[in-house]
This record gives structure tokens, sequence and C-alpha cells, in this order.
């Protein structure tokens, strides 16, 4: 790992515990007890999975990023999240500060590395919260460890395919051809919602830039697999935020419910895909607001 990689490092865990600091003294004047267990890496065979630890108990929000993404993604929601329960953000394989062996990212292969962070972090049971490509892989693990997942949160993320094979053939095309980049950006900025600061979207497409290329071609391949997209149930309390476009039909709502039973469906207009970066509190005080509910994460 580089210097850059290891400063960069130091400076993301140096905001983070300014903001536990601010936040650590409660109205009375009393101390509050925030534990900051920092960076870590976990193994999945002899791929290092890096991952951030905020809390402590054997129960936690896990927070996967989407396609091309890393933890930056959520810088917006750590600190409030982990302010009543042990936070887990990753980095997936191929992604942000992970190792990127050449390999094939599959759904499985994502789900797999989420469970070895868990395991390495000694948290038996979570709710996954997956933003985009997150979606799918948290389905993914709870097919694969159902006993250890309390619930998920969909974040703008499919339930069903979100596009034909010749769609998808001709998406995937694009993002093998040397100027790849041009055609991921042109992707992301028709993906943002009009409150979506430019600094934020100036983040976003530095991190896909940052994802090699066969890392890009084979997680999109990997949702392009019609095997990871089922009918069988979830079966575990839901949360859905999605962005109101026409991308995903007028009936999303109907087709997620009949996957997933037991869900909170909240559909917002005026928001992007990036809707946890473009609308940080209004989607934290969703996220917190299903925890209590469904009387999750008591830790």
């Amino acid at each position: 790992m580089t210097y850059a990689h290891y400063f960069r490092r130091f400076i993301l865990v140096a905001a983070f515990v300014l903001l536990f600091a601010i936040g650590s003294v409660s109205a009375n004047g009393q101390e509050k007890k925030t534990n900051v267990g920092g960076s870590k890496f976990a193994s999945l065979g002899d791929t290092k999975i890096y991952y951030m630890n905020y809390g402590q108990g054997n129960e936690a929000l896990v927070l996967i990023h989407g396609w091309s993404q890393s933890i930056d993604a959520w810088r917006d929601q750590i600190p409030v999240f982990a302010k009543r329960n042990r936070v887990i953000a990753i980095d997936l394989p191929g992604h942000g500060e992970s190792d990127k062996p050449k390999t094939k990212y599959s759904m499985d292969y994502f789900a797999r590395a989420v469970e070895a962070v868990m395991r390495d972090a000694k948290v038996n049971r979570a709710v996954l919260v997956g933003h985009s490509m997150g979606t799918p892989i948290a389905r993914q693990f709870y097919r694969k460890y159902p006993d250890k997942t309390l619930g998920i949160v969909i974040v703008d993320g499919p339930l069903r395919p979100f596009g034909d094979k010749a769609m998808m053939d001709q998406m995937i095309a694009g993002f093998r051809r040397p100027e790849y980049q041009q055609a991921v950006a042109k992707m992301f900025s028709s993906m943002f919602g009009p409150g979506l600061s430019t600094e934020a979207q100036g983040r976003i497409q530095a991190a896909a830039g940052r994802t090699p290329q066969y890392v890009l071609v084979s997680a999109m391949e990997g949702m392009a697999d019609a095997s990871i997209w089922g009918e069988d149930k979830i079966k575990v309390p839901v949360l859905a935020i999605m962005a109101n476009n026409p991308f995903f039909g007028a009936d999303i709502e109907q087709r997620y419910r009949a996957i997933a039973p037991n869900m909170d469906f909240l559909l917002w207009d005026g928001v992007g895909h990036f809707i946890m970066i473009e609308k940080p509190k209004e989607f934290n005080e969703a996220v917190l607001a299903f925890l209590d509910k469904n009387k999750l994460l008591r830790n």
C-alpha cells in the first residue's frame, strides 16, 4: 500500500474521530460513550477486504456501497448511525482500499466478502444497507446466510432485473472499450439528482475512475446474471428507499412487495440515484425510524 493510501486513510479516520468527539457530550453535560474501532482488513482467501468499524456488539448495521464506489459513499451516514448502533462499512473487493484480484466479481463473491468481514469483526447478525449494486449483494447474502440477516435496507437498488439482455450487453460492451471511463462518467451524470452538489458529483466520478476496468466489467456482468433474479421471498423486514423515475417502471412497489412482503416502501420525488448523499438528513431519519419500528439493533 502506498504512502498516499495510508495518508488518505489517516485523514478519513481522523475526520470521523473528530465528528464523534464533537457529539460525545450529551445535553446534560455527561459524556456519552462512543467506541471507535477504526480501520481493519478481513481475509477472503488471499484477498484482503478493507472495512471500518464503529462501536461494539455482536449485531451491526453493515453498509454496502454500489458499483464502482467505496466507503466514502456513506460519509454522511456513519457518524449519525454510529451514535446509536455498531456500524461496519465495507470496501467491496475490487473497490476502494480492498485488494483487486483478477477474478469473477459475482454477487455471490461479494456476499461472501461481506460475511468474511462480519466474521472478522465478530458480528453475528446484521441489518444490511445496500446502495444500487449493494441491493443484489444483500439479497444474495440473505440467501446464503439467512440466520445472519436481521433486515435489509434497499437504497435505489434492484430486486428485479433492471434491463433486458440486449440492453445489458450493450452497456457492458461500452465498459470494455478503451474509452470506458467516458461511458462510466456519462452514465453517472445521467443519474445525478438536482440537489447533488458539484463536490459530491466529483467524488462519485473520482471513485469510479479509481476502480479497475476489469472490476467494472465483471461486476456489471455479475448483475446481468439471470440466476440472481429469482422469485424467492425475503422474509426479514425490508425498507426500500427509491428515487421516483421511470427506469424501474410504474408498478415497482407491487413488484418489490411480491419478493419482500414485510416491506416499508418509500418513493422519493426530485432525487437521483445517490439518495443518501443528496438527502442525507431525510435518509438517515428514514433508516433510524425503520430500525425503531422493527426493534432492530438494540445494542
